[in-house]
């Protein structure tokens, strides 16, 4: 048994083996950038090195740094994690050529089925269906126009070397497809190094069903069942569950033995994932289920998995890594109730899903869930890499429970001031559609407005803030015990804003003399609300905080177009904010004039700081 470890990765996943090794008495080796140099897998590993700056390409995906760091400290393997290089054959054989032990798939095995075209190609003389397509050499627009024809709009456009949803563009007639072409072409030359594409029939209401394997080096290739992950929003998957819904133990059989088929065919040894598109516009049958690609590591939503088996996929990669034989046999595993993942994401769904950064001051989350999360509160979201915060994990004796155990843990999800999608996943749970277990990969699509947006505050939470607000002066903004009730008739009102700019009007008993308190923060259904006493200067309904203008996000001020008192009109632009490597302008809500400048070029700005605030002009 390997007795010695490094995580070439961070974040969740590097706490996630953390977990496991150190559970079987393996030592740990962590690495990380100077972004991450008080990160959560940092202090639980037995020792970290420093591999460089902040920038992935620069430390986490310079494998020369990596194999380094294992070689000083004394690590005798190296498990990849996923991203980064889990998936890149050459690293895998680096390390293997170090000396080192790789805790996944062999090179050979990542090289097959790293490009889309010539796996499926493998596929096919494996006996694994395939989604009907063009998967040839010939690149020529005009022939892979009439490939397009041939097999029936829509089609899909992949890049051949793509993953992540880059690379990839639905054609659904004939006169768009050459700028789709060019379009997908261009964006996998940059991504990925390679523009060559391949063409499939696009199913219109697909499902994305994909089946856990794993393999040993004696053989033995077994599968752990599937798991459905078609609620996805631009091809990045957002809830996952296992076992699918409306799967029967027919189609179960038929697709668990290709994925089984798949594995062999490429001699694979370790976890990986045997990914299906469905079609489903009817019932689940086998003859409707088709191959899309492999991927060649452990997978993001692998906890599920776990959940309904009972087997820690950690503890058998690193078992068979070692040279032992898989610890169970295909009968000696089971369904066991049902699973859901969901991810939580630093990021606002009501303003496009911009990514979030910033400290994470207070952050808590549901008692009856699994999370796995690689923060901690006191940490920090970076604008260096990938921003989940955790997953969220629920099981169950069914799936009506584990949908109402996930519901209540998101409703307990606690983050603040980093903006996250809890309430969106909230949201999204509740749909009716996902409720009946009629998902597909277009629902959020579908119904976006609706799983975007907070629902108005009720009356008594409104009326609860407003009473801490106005009389109690000591509250601090963590505070979640209201208890206050109006019974008395009202006597006075008091004007709350939240933190969207909507100032709602709110009867009180009273309103006491002493000063109120700054502000009050609520969480309710996986939404977060800070609310503040309203000035009456800009009136009820004002969109931007009564002429306050807040930092949307924490960033760079690198422009600033205004001057203190100067007169401004509605929409001018006020500044310029860099965030998340994007620029921002902010303008002004209405006419008036520059009340307060706060902002300079060259300074950092947190979350909804104060950047300028406009009076208007009759004041």
């Amino acid at each position: 048994m390997i007795k010695s470890l490094l995580i070439a990765n961070r974040g969740e996943i590097a706490c996630r083996v953390i977990r496991t090794a150190r559970q079987m008495g393996v030592r740990t080796v962590a690495v990380y950038s100077d972004a991450d140099a008080n990160a959560r897998h940092v202090r639980l590993a037995d020792e970290a090195v420093h591999i460089g700056p902040s920038p992935a390409r620069e430390s986490y995906l310079v494998g020369e740094k990596i194999i380094a760091a294992a070689k000083a400290t004394g690590a005798e393997a190296i498990h990849p994690g996923y991203g980064f290089l889990s998936e890149n054959a050459a690293f895998a054989q680096a390390v293997i050529d170090a000396g080192l032990i790789w805790v996944g798939p062999k090179p050979a095995s990542i090289d097959a089925m790293g490009l889309k075209d010539a796996a499926k190609k493998l596929m096919q003389a494996a006996g694994v269906p395939t989604t009907p397509g063009y998967l040839g050499e010939n690149q020529d627009p005009a022939f892979l126009a009439e490939r397009a024809a041939e097999i029936g709009y829509p089609v899909l456009i992949k890049a051949v070397a793509g993953g992540g949803g880059k690379g990839m563009r639905l054609v659904e007639a004939p006169a768009d497809f050459a700028d789709a072409l060019a379009s997908c072409q261009r964006e996998a030359a940059a991504s990925f190094g390679n523009a060559h594409v391949l063409i499939e029939k696009y199913i219109l209401s697909p499902r994305h069903i994909e089946v856990q394997v794993f393999g040993d080096s004696h053989g033995n290739v077994v599968h752990l069942f599937e798991r459905d992950c078609s609620l996805q929003r631009r091809h990045q998957k957002v809830i996952e569950e296992a076992p699918a819904p409306g799967m029967d133990e027919a189609t179960r059989q038929a697709v668990c033995a290709s994925a089984v088929r798949a594995a062999k065919a490429v001699n694979y040894e370790g976890a990986g994932t045997i990914e299906f598109i469905a079609d489903g516009s009817g019932k689940l049958s086998a003859d409707r289920i088709w191959f899309m690609e492999m991927n060649t590591r452990l997978q993001v939503e692998h906890p599920v998995t776990e959940e309904i088996t009972g087997v820690d996929l950690v503890e058998w990669q690193l078992r068979v890594a070692s040279g032992e034989p898989l610890p169970l046999r295909q009968e000696e595993l089971a369904i066991n109730g049902w699973a859901m993942e969901a991810r939580l994401y630093a990021e606002d769904p009501a303003k496009g899903f911009l990514p979030a950064i910033g400290p994470l001051e207070h952050l808590r989350f549901g008692d009856d869930l699994r999370v796995d999360t690689g923060v901690e509160e006191g940490g920090e979201v970076s604008p260096f890499y990938d921003p989940m915060i955790a997953k969220l994990v629920a099981h169950g004796a069914s799936r009506e429970v584990a949908i109402e155990r996930l519901l209540a843990g998101v409703d307990e999800t606690e983050v603040w001031p980093v903006r996250t999608n809890a309430g969106f996943l909230g949201l999204l749970l509740e749909h009716p559609d996902f409720q009946s277990g009629m998902v597909d990969t277009g629902l959020i699509g579908r119904d976006l407005d609706k799983l975007v947006h907070a629902p108005e505050p009720d009356v008594e939470e409104l009326a609860e803030v407003a009473a801490l607000l106005a009389a109690s002066p000591d509250i601090g903004p963590w505070s979640g015990a209201f208890g206050f009730r109006a019974n008395a008739a009202p006597r006075a009102e008091a004007r709350l804003r939240d933190d969207s700019g909507t100032v709602h009007v709110v009867a009180l008993e009273e309103i006491a003399a002493d000063e109120p308190a700054r502000e009050v923060l609520t969480f309710d259904a996986g939404f977060a609300r800070r609310y503040a006493l309203a000035r009456a200067e800009g009136g009820a309904g004002q969109s931007t905080h009564d002429g306050e203008i807040l930092s949307p996000m924490p960033g760079k001020v690198i422009a600033v177009e205004v001057s203190q008192s100067q007169t401004v009109t509605k929409g001018q632009k006020l500044l310029t904010l860099e965030a998340m490597k994007m620029e921002h302008s902010l303008t002004a809500p209405f006419d008036g004039v520059v009340a307060e400048l706060r902002a300079a070029p060259g300074a950092q700005v947190q979350v909804e700081a104060l950047l300028v605030r406009i009076e208007a002009k009759d004041h």
